[in-house]
């Protein structure tokens, strides 16, 4: 009560001061002694001492604890600095001699700040790894479809750009890669529907046995780009072109038998067009054929059930064919001027089919062998017989110039003269060109043998012998012509003589026969004004053209004469005065 006094009026303000004064007087007047007195105040110092170092300690407890709060905040500052990669940090803590508050309080808010960045950091961080670690998942195949990678771990230490734009480069480069893994995926699924299409396949079977994801409903960025899919698309790929180039081979072989039975048994039209589908690719290159089922298995089968229908019908028809070639072999041989036994060739390739000694494939094989080495001959005689062609022509024309030069009537002015007169004139300069014609025909021919190893025939005759001839009958016709003119000029001056003896009178000799005019059609030119270029083996007599045999040797032991030559007529003519027959060099 006494205290509770004493407090009541110090409640404005109480201090020790007062509280030890009300002390005293409860003292005083309680009479306590002295010493308890003293050993009162001696435990109330002692009591206050100990709330003072409570006091202290807490005191000293709390700025420690502040001193590390400012230290480790120093620290993660420092750190966080170091992990982003910053040299330093605009707006960070000036303050370094304040008080410990002060301190602590000026480098939260950065120190907020950089932590903030640091989680934003580690955001980018963790997803550019994780694309990363998709990517790479994918290329090894190992990340199935809808299946996600595992939360990255990110490294805290390096937070730096530095390090952020390595990975985004590694993502990056990783991203091309994929882009071109993904184009060269979608080139190849590409070519296995073109290959599916061409070869009559299912597309969505062979595509989803590579890999279920390459099928279109699947999304672009959802297709598997491992390299074991790339590996099986490339694979099945590669199969498909094989197969295309086989059924491709193949179907070409078909096309090719189809159009030798047609060509052989003259199919008509209208049955060959049932297989244009078949034939349009017979000469096409694999990259060429891209029509959907131009090489389908079913059309494969069609084409070879057609052609097997074909070659058994062949081989009824076998003597047909059989004798078709071999009047294909005859003209071959015709148009050439080479002679062959053509009865005797067909009676053998009958009794051939009827005996059976031969299969119908192997005949037709070797006739067509024949076909080949015949066409081969003819070529290698193709110059030499032009040149005999030109030869023989310019021969008609020499003969139809001399008929008419004996022509008395050829100046005349009939229907047709001026033609026969621009003949005449393209005639002398082709005659004039005969020598050499011949010097250059009998060079060739002789090389021609030479290199053969046989002698050239024309016809069955030799053509060095008709040669040999032509230039015998042109060198006695030379000396005949000489001859007529020296008997011309014997018979003129003899007629001269008797004039200035007896007068001028009429001689019945020089009494000319009118001639039909010649035409561009005379001298036995046929109805067409084509030359007759037969040979004739016993062209003679009054012309001095000796008979030849089929080796060349005359009855006189000289050769014969071209069989298609026409003779040269040496009868009389009574020429225009200025206007003399040519004499060929």
């Amino acid at each position: 009560m006494a205290i509770s006094d004493s407090r009541t009026p110090l409640a404005g303000e109480t201090t020790c001061g007062n509280l030890l004064q009300q002390l005293q007087k409860i003292w005083d007047e309680v009479g306590e002694s002295a010493d308890l007195r003293d050993k009162m105040l001696l435990q109330i110092d002692e009591e206050c001492l100990d709330v003072y170092k409570r006091k202290v300690d807490q005191a000293t407890k709390s700025r420690a604890q502040l001193l590390q709060a400012l230290a480790d905040s120093k620290a993660e500052f420092s750190r966080l600095l170091s992990a982003l990669g910053e040299n330093g940090y605009v707006g960070g803590p000036e303050k370094s001699n304040g008080t410990i508050m002060e301190q602590l309080a000026a480098i939260t808010p950065a120190l907020e700040q950089l932590c903030k960045q640091k989680e934003d950091r580690i955001k980018q961080f963790a997803d550019v790894q994780s694309q990363i670690q998709t990517i790479c998942a994918e290329i090894a195949g190992t990340l199935k479809l809808g299946e996600k990678v595992g939360v990255p771990v990110v490294d805290e230490t390096d937070l730096s750009l530095t390090k952020l734009e390595e990975f985004q480069s590694q993502l990056r480069k990783l991203q091309k890669e994929k882009a071109d893994r993904l184009h060269r995926i979608l080139g190849l699924v590409s070519s296995v529907h073109g290959l599916c299409a061409v070869l009559g396949m299912d597309f969505f079977s062979t595509i989803t046995e590579v890999h279920p994801t390459l099928e279109d409903s699947v999304g672009m960025q959802s297709k598997s780009i491992s390299n074991n899919t790339l590996t099986k698309l490339a694979n099945t790929v590669a199969s498909l072109e094989e197969d295309k180039r086989t059924r491709l081979q193949k179907l070409q072989e078909l096309a090719s038998q189809l159009f030798d039975l047609w060509y052989l048994m003259d199919t008509p039209s209208e049955e060959r067009s049932l297989f244009d589908h078949v034939t349009c690719n017979i000469s096409a290159t694999v990259d060429q054929v891209t029509v959907p089922g131009a090489l389908a298995l079913d059309l494969i089968e069609q084409a070879e059930v057609e052609v097997e229908r074909l070659d058994q019908l062949k081989a009824s028809k076998m003597k047909e064919i059989a004798l078709k070639k071999q009047r294909e072999l005859e003209d071959i041989y015709a148009h050439a001027h080479i002679e062959i036994d053509s009865e005797a060739a067909q009676e053998k390739i009958m009794a051939l089919i009827d005996l059976g000694s031969i299969e119908p494939s192997e005949l037709l094989a070797n006739m067509d062998n024949q076909i080949v080495k015949a066409k081969e001959e003819a070529l290698s005689r193709k110059e030499i017989l032009e040149k005999v062609d030109k030869w023989m022509s310019t021969c008609e024309e020499e003969s139809w110039l001399e008929d008419y030069n004996r022509d008395d009537n050829r100046y005349n002015s009939s229907r047709g003269a001026h033609l026969n007169l621009k003949r005449a004139e393209k005639a002398r300069i082709l005659v004039n060109k005969i020598p050499t014609l011949v010097e250059t025909l009998i060079a060739k021919t002789r090389a021609w043998e030479e290199n053969h190893g046989m002698s050239f025939t024309y016809d069955g005759v030799p053509l060095l012998a008709m040669l040999d001839e032509y230039a015998i009958l042109r060198q006695e016709r030379e000396e005949e012509k000489r001859r007529m003119r020296e008997q011309k000029k014997f018979h003129e001056q003899f007629n001269t003589d008797q004039e200035s003896a007896f007068g001028s009178r009429v001689s019945p000799g020089r009494i000319s026969v009118a001639k039909k005019p010649l035409t561009p059609r005379s001298n036995g030119g046929a109805p067409n004004g084509a030359p007759n270029r037969r040979l004739s083996m016993n062209q003679g007599g009054s012309n001095g053209v000796r008979s030849a045999s089929k080796d060349g040797k005359r009855d006189g032991g000289r050769p014969a004469a071209p069989v298609n030559y026409v003779a040269i007529a040496k009868e009389d003519a009574t020429p225009v005065p200025g206007f003399e027959t040519p004499v060929s060099p």
